[in-house]
């Protein structure tokens, strides 16, 4: 609710308006009895009109939530149910929350410089999960700085073995750092290649068992994780726009604020001097 306050001074005004506007609407009464509730009518039709237009659009996203859904049960997942979609954010998707609970929500990606943590990249998708949303990452900073990334620190919900063997090839360059999955036999060591991995899976594999990767993926915790902590405590932790597009001008505002305040923080020791 918005409060309006009014000064003293401006007292006489205000009543003014007031009082103009009163007269209006009586004689708009005099003349048509009938305006008002014409008025009220073309609100009401265009209230009507407005939702059917959203409910449409609901409808038009159906289909690809319906076909998520048995894609996913078709590998394993849980029985698909019905496929619901909201009808003031079509585009958004019921996601799994950290507290447990179930809501429309988007995914937000943040790339961070282990170094600076300054942002580099970012994006916002309505996949319910990270797995996938790698590649565009890596193919987002090779666009914006004309490379792909030396190295790349990603937890294992990243992980998709095509995305492995994209970005392990001579022309992308890119070493990825993903951990590897516990396997359901506790007796067979994790970091050694399968007979059904291809040299890129198997290299990924043995790179991770090493100390030098172990350390290296240290640095996620310490600046990627940092990032998101620092997001939410700076109150991040909902987008409170409808739409993909909103959503992600929110998350570069943030980002941006966020550049601009750890430039000043890289900044200070070398002005101290």
């Amino acid at each position: 609710m918005r409060l309006h306050t009014v000064a003293a001074t401006d007292s006489s005004a205000f009543l003014a308006q007031a009082e103009t506007q009163v007269a209006a609407l009586k004689a708009e009464l005099d003349d048509d009895p009938a305006a008002s509730s014409r008025r009220v009518a073309a609100a009401r039709e265009r209230a009507a009109r407005e939702r059917a237009e959203r409910v449409r659009h609901a409808l038009a996203h159906l289909p690809a939530i319906e076909a998520t859904k048995k894609r996913k049960a078709k590998h394993g997942g849980k029985p698909a149910s019905d496929a619901r979609t909201s009808t003031t954010d079509p585009q958004a998707r019921v996601m799994k929350m950290a507290d447990g609970g179930w809501r429309p929500a988007y995914n937000a990606q943040l790339v961070t410089d282990t170094g600076s943590q300054v942002i580099v990249g970012l994006d916002v998708t309505n996949a319910g999960t990270d797995h996938g949303q790698l590649g565009p990452m890596v193919r987002q900073l090779a666009g914006r700085y004309g490379r792909a990334p030396g190295a790349w620190l990603a937890d294992a919900g990243f992980l998709a073995s095509a995305e492995i063997e994209e970005f392990s090839a001579p022309s992308c360059g890119t070493t990825l750092y993903l951990p590897v999955r516990t396997p359901s036999d506790r007796s067979r060591d994790p970091y050694l290649p399968l007979p059904s991995d291809s040299p890129a899976i198997a290299a990924w594999r043995i790179r991770m068992g090493t100390p030098a990767a172990k350390e290296i993926y240290k640095d996620r915790a310490a600046t990627a994780e940092c990032v998101n902590a620092i997001a939410r405590n700076r109150g991040l932790q909902r987008f409170g726009v409808r739409g993909p597009d909103k959503a992600r001008a929110v998350l570069l505002w943030f980002a941006l604020a966020h550049n601009l305040m750890r430039t000043l923080a890289l900044r200070a020791p070398a002005a101290s001097v």
